[in-house]
């Protein structure tokens, strides 16, 4: 730890590969526009708010991880409480100039922040190097798993290098001594009025949260893209919408409605209930590609298109990714898309879908299984069942 003046510590592999992979998914399956240009954040309210309050679980561990840790660091032990948990990615543009994490009056709450690497510099994006105005060390360069903790003020002054390409991805803990901001409460209040079942469906939030406009100005539908839609697009997926074969519907509601995945020429017999539940599938099986291989699961039909289908497929993309280029400049690195576009296939989606029914009930059972003890003491903490 550097001590005196700059109080922070750096260290190496605090998340396994596994734990960042699936936070990656987590992200890239629910995320929306965020707090500045070309930043996309995934917070845990957003995750309740979109029905889909069992993505929370695989964050408890590691929360608690942070908080132990830098109580430990800080010599705070038992004064912290969690002011924010968030996924956070920076795309091609995004930067941030040299500022304090408490430096605006509504974040003076603000004591100590942790930082975590989801991927890595090089080898994901470019760009994106974080630097602090003084003390050591001066640069860090993000490798997937590393956690920066730093306390939140003029101490640790710091800036964020533009990202030049590829998509920086990291998951950012903010603390306070002040339990007024304790997220928990906030958040298991927000999970109480939630209709938990066995089984969830995530639901869309409104279109603007998810589309994306270089300058900033979700008013113009010309410029820009549906991240949702986009990131299907980046593996290779298009949407067929049942409800856009009715020309009285509104091209801006077909996303929150019946949908199939397409692709080259091919339509995949499986039905969607919305944009989010598609994107979560995908994303699942773009995560678990490896292992759905060997899988054994009876597959969904996949059929040719007809005519009126692919002219619906392609009316779709066009109101919802009328700028295919900004897409792969916003989110794309260096060409590698191309060989994942080519690795993903209908056959794939239809066995993920199965796997991701499973990951998703099971997310739910530890949710129920939790919430007692979580609404009794008022924190989201790591329940020990028999």
């Amino acid at each position: 730890m550097s001590e005196g003046e700059h109080p922070r510590l750096i260290l190496h592999n605090f998340l396994s590969p596994a734990e960042c992979k699936e936070l990656e998914f987590i992200h890239k399956s629910c995320s929306t526009i965020g707090y500045r240009p070309h930043v996309f954040s995934t917070t845990l309210s957003h995750l309740i708010a979109t029905n889909s309050p069992h993505l929370i679980i695989p964050f408890v561990s590691i929360r608690e991880r942070l908080k132990e840790k830098i109580e430990e660091t800080f010599g705070c032990e038992f004064e912290l409480f969690i002011e924010f948990t968030g996924l956070i990615s920076w795309c091609r543009g995004a930067s941030i100039g040299w500022h304090s994490d408490d430096n605006r009056p509504y974040l003076k709450q603000r004591d100590f922040a942790a930082v975590c690497y989801l991927n890595s510099y090089g080898k994901d994006f470019k760009g994106g190097l974080f630097h602090f105005q003084s003390g050591e060390p001066a640069t860090v360069a993000p490798s997937a798993g590393d956690v920066i903790f730093y306390t939140a003020d003029d101490r640790n002054i710091h800036s964020v290098d533009e990202v030049t390409d590829g998509e920086r991805l990291t998951l950012a803990l903010w603390f306070s001594r002040d339990s007024s901001h304790d997220e928990d409460s906030k958040l298991l209040s927000r999970i109480s009025q939630c209709t938990l079942h066995r089984f969830c469906l995530p639901l869309p939030a409104s279109t603007n949260m998810y589309w994306f406009c270089p300058h900033q100005d979700a008013s113009n539908q010309n410029i820009g893209f549906d991240i949702c839609f986009a990131r299907l697009h980046l593996l290779g997926f298009g949407l067929h919408s049942l409800q856009g074969e009715d020309h009285s519907t509104d091209a801006s509601e077909q996303l929150m409605g019946t949908l199939q995945i397409a692709k080259g020429g091919e339509l995949l017999s499986r039905k969607f209930a919305n944009v989010l539940h598609a994107l979560q599938v995908v994303q699942f099986y773009n995560w678990k590609a490896s292992e759905l291989k060997t899988s054994n699961v009876e597959n969904d039909t996949v059929e040719a298109m007809s005519q009126p289908q692919l002219e619906t497929v392609n009316a779709l993309k066009s109101v919802f990714l009328p700028d295919e280029k900004l897409v792969t400049t916003t989110f794309g690195y260096s060409g590698s898309n191309e060989d994942l576009k080519e690795s993903l296939d209908l056959t794939g989606v239809s066995l993920a879908v199965t796997f991701w029914e499973e990951y998703t009930s099971k997310l739910l059972k530890v949710l129920l299984l939790s919430l007692p003890q979580w609404k009794t003491f008022q924190t989201i903490h790591k329940v020990e069942f028999d």
